[in-house]
């Protein structure tokens, strides 16, 4: 199969666009129709007349979007037609609700997978795998370099990290992406060790995770307590866009981490001015791309936003057709910079 000469996905000013269906999915402007992979600040944005996301999505996308967003939210596996078009959702295994979408029209099937990981977390639903003839992927950690420890392996690591903090008597400040990230590890780290808090931008998703049916340990809103409050034995989860801000000094002594795939590469953590890094990504690694590519069937490859020209080397020198796709996706970043400084009330 060679790509079709009107593909039934193609990048338009406002985003991927199905011209047959009339809908975007995950579009960069405002729409009328948005189909949504998941709330993440460069794949869901504000302003669509009506959004089509997952079941498990819908609380923390209306969290992003506000109560007044036309939301409609579909189960995993369940179609739905739009002029015609056959649409469905599959699990990312990103984060909470995170889709695949799945699009096929006159016998040609699209697969737009928004980013995803393979490794199964307690926060979202396991990746599947979805057979296609093209498969739009993501490349985030798109090189040979990024190779994922076993995350039971990383937890240890951070609990160990916040016991050595409390002998010493210092708070143990965590950085992690308000939305994903931060729930993924308040699920994997020993809630025995001391209280957890939570700056108010992750305190917010955390409650809409709960909601969700997810299990979180208990947490407390960090500008809830006194100021002479004693921190040297909590571990603080706060967005990366904290380090460095006057909303640290509250805390006193201090440890500092940041839980990151980009702590894989030497140097990352220094130049960020933190004391640990720990290697704990929620996109697919090296081989995790490839097995996903492999297991989807497809013949045609798109790949979007990161490294994408040695992937799309790779695997055309292995049997299959890639080109790399522009997009405004971003991959692993966090999505609300301005959640930093100024802490939101919980």
């Amino acid at each position: 199969m060679t790509f079709p000469r009107k593909p039934l996905l193609q990048v338009t000013p406002n985003g991927l666009f199905c011209e047959p269906g009339g809908f975007y999915i995950d579009p960069w402007c405002p729409v009328d129709r948005a189909v949504i992979t998941h709330a993440h600040g460069d794949h869901a944005r504000w302003g669509s007349k009506y959004y089509l996301t997952s079941t498990p999505g819908e609380g923390v996308l209306r969290v992003r979007m506000g109560p007044d967003a036309q939301i409609e939210a579909i189960p995993y596996g369940q179609i739905v037609s739009e002029n015609g078009v056959r649409v469905s959702l599959h699990p990312a295994g990103h984060i909470l609700g995170s889709s695949q979408v799945r699009v096929e029209y006159e016998g040609e099937i699209w697969v737009a997978s928004g980013d995803y990981k393979v490794e199964h977390d307690r926060t979202s639903t396991e990746f599947e795998p979805v057979r296609c003839h093209t498969f739009i992927t993501e490349s985030t950690f798109g090189l040979p370099i990024y190779r994922w420890r076993p995350q039971p392996e990383i937890f240890t690591q951070i609990d160990g990290w916040w016991r050595d903090n409390q002998a010493a008597g210092r708070a143990s400040v965590l950085f992690a992406y308000s939305l994903g990230k931060a729930q993924r590890l308040l699920a994997g780290v020993n809630p025995e060790i001391g209280p957890i808090f939570c700056h108010g931008a992750v305190q917010k998703l955390n409650t809409a995770y709960r909601e969700s049916g997810i299990a979180l340990p208990e947490t407390l809103y960090s500008g809830s307590m006194e100021r002479s409050y004693d921190w040297s034995r909590s571990l603080i989860v706060a967005p990366p866009s904290c380090n460095g801000t006057t909303w640290m000094r509250k805390f006193g002594s201090i440890s500092t981490a940041f839980a990151s795939g980009w702590m894989r590469v030497r140097g990352a953590r220094r130049r960020q001015s933190l004391d640990r890094g720990f290697t704990l990504s929620d996109h697919a690694d090296w081989p995790g791309l490839l097995n996903a590519i492999d297991a989807t069937g497809a013949e045609n490859i798109l790949v979007t936003h990161g490294y994408r020209a040695p992937l799309v080397h790779w695997l055309n020198d292995h049997g299959k057709q890639a080109r790399a796709l522009e997009t405004r996706y971003e991959g692993d970043r966090e999505d609300d910079p301005a959640e930093g400084a100024t802490e939101p009330e919980a």
